[in-house]
């Protein structure tokens, strides 16, 4: 998701300046991506660049200006809303390159690299599961649908992780790595 999209749904609630968007944000999903002033600043340039934001006119006390969403701003929203994220709009898998790197890379275990992530994943869904025992059904349903989707994705990574530990298990052992060859030049200058 980029945070374009995450301003633009905040500004249809109502008319906000940088700094309420952030914290807003942050509250709105739990503070599970938490936004850097200047990114949400530089995002809302170019949203009102592009037409999707406008000033109010109005500032508060200290000055900041306040934006709203223009109704480009509004088709923009809703057309993001009704158009399904694939898995092409998500970034790499870091995890997925980790393992097979490890598996390809003379002199790395895989079987290691694959227990090791499998425990603090585990450990991450426990963090999760306590933290979603704490929240209040009725004051919290955003940060709970934030958590049960990083709740179920944690636990898709360790059904992954075991059966990548089985699948590295039934592999016969690779030979180790065998020193480069040298070249006849080399050997001529000996």
């Amino acid at each position: 998701m980029s945070i374009k999209y995450g301003l633009l749904a905040l500004l249809e609630r109502a008319p906000m300046y940088g700094y309420q968007l952030r914290a807003e944000f942050e509250r709105s999903t739990g503070a599970t991506w938490p936004l850097n002033i200047g990114q949400v600043y530089t995002t809302l340039s170019r949203l009102h660049r592009d037409g999707l934001v406008e000033e109010t006119g109005e500032s508060d006390e200290q000055g900041k200006v306040v934006y709203r969403l223009t109704d480009s701003g509004h088709a923009e929203l809703t057309g993001w809303f009704a158009t399904p994220v694939t898995s092409d709009d998500r970034p790499r898998d870091e995890l997925a390159i980790k393992v097979a790197l490890a598996v390809t890379t003379p002199g790395v275990d895989a079987r290691a690299v694959v227990q090791a992530q499998r425990t603090a994943t585990v450990r991450h869904l426990q963090e999760l599961t306590r933290l979603k025992t704490r929240a209040d059904e009725d004051a919290d349903l955003a940060w709970l649908l934030v958590l049960d989707s990083m709740i179920f994705r944690a636990e898709a990574e360790v059904r992954w992780l075991d059966h990548s530990e089985t699948r590295l298990a039934r592999r016969p052992p690779r030979p180790a790595a065998t020193p480069a060859v040298e070249s006849d030049e080399q050997e001529v200058v000996q």
